[in-house]
């Protein structure tokens, strides 16, 4: 049995569908509310469960040999944040997999975590790393680069959809090897049993390194026109996000971050080590154009 923690969101559900479509037993931590029937019609077994409420996950442990996580508070508010949600919600579920004589605790993280990092959320990962890798647990880590089908949607594909200029923090020149969410969900369920996968931290990115202007282009490819664009300072927020609370200083921080450094990753080797074809900006982008991305509440 694989418990699938976050399997309502956009990752977690590739993943779940994922372990379904190989045959595996595939329960999944479900909160009331949450959209979770489509993933029990497919075969999943929900248990009623709160990462906030500690004793929820023991019975959601019990019997299970892999725990697989990628929960997040996302922009949920209220009572769901970094600190409620990645770092103690995680830590908890961490300690319950311990308890409960889980074999392997998969948790998918970002490249970005760092304990000293100003983003909570970013910090919450780290210390989740940790709190793992000290726990006794054989572990897996999938340390995932920028999601592209999160991230460009927001930034570019939505304005470019709608006619207007993409706004891009600084020139949007840096190249970073963003990666597809489908990727990521694909890297964690081949993982699973997986011995080049013990208790390693794996960094996860695309096939090759790009920049935003690069996905201007792609868009622009997609949709048969140009694309005008201008840029703010870092520390501007964008314009034309969602009007989801803290959405906008979220994505205005990240790109700022992204303005700082190149972020390359050479993923050939681990790519054939876990047999993924990894996803290339270009179908994406096609796919975003076309309205055919997946979706999911964060």
């Amino acid at each position: 049995m694989i418990l699938v923690v976050g399997a309502t969101g956009v990752v977690g559900g590739m993943i779940a569908r994922g372990l379904l479509e190989q045959g595996h037993a595939v329960r999944i931590l479900a909160r009331p509310g949450s959209p979770y029937q489509p993933l029990v019609d497919a075969g999943a077994q929900p248990v009623m469960g709160d990462l906030k409420d500690p004793a929820s996950l023991a019975p959601a442990c019990a019997g299970v040999a892999t725990v697989i996580t990628t929960a997040t508070a996302g922009q949920r508010g209220g009572a769901d944040t970094p600190e409620t949600v990645d770092a103690a919600g995680n830590r908890h579920l961490i300690d319950a997999a311990r308890a409960a004589g889980v074999g392997q605790f998969i948790f998918i993280s970002t490249i970005a975590a760092d304990e000293a990092s100003p983003v909570p959320v970013l910090r919450a990962k780290a210390a989740t790393e940790a709190h793992l890798r000290a726990s006794g647990l054989p572990y897996t880590i999938v340390a995932a680069a920028t999601i592209m089908d999160i991230l460009l949607p927001l930034v570019v594909g939505g304005p470019a959809r709608a006619g207007r200029p993409v706004t891009l923090v600084g020139e949007g020149r840096r190249r970073h090897s963003f990666v597809a969410a489908r990727d990521v969900a694909a890297f964690a369920v081949a993982a699973v049993d997986h011995p080049a996968a013990r208790n390693r931290r794996i960094v996860v990115g695309g096939p090759a390194p790009v920049s935003l202007r690069d996905a201007v282009a792609a868009y622009e490819q997609a949709l048969g026109r140009p694309i005008p664009v201008q840029t703010v300072a870092p520390g501007a927020l964008l314009p034309d996000l969602p009007p989801v609370p803290g959405l906008a200083e979220v994505i205005s921080g990240v790109l700022a971050a992204l303005e700082t450094f190149d972020s390359p990753i050479d993923m050939a080797e681990t790519a054939r080590a876990f047999g993924v074809q990894l996803t290339p900006l270009e179908e994406v982008v096609q796919h975003d154009a076309a309205g055919r991305l997946a979706s999911a509440p964060a």
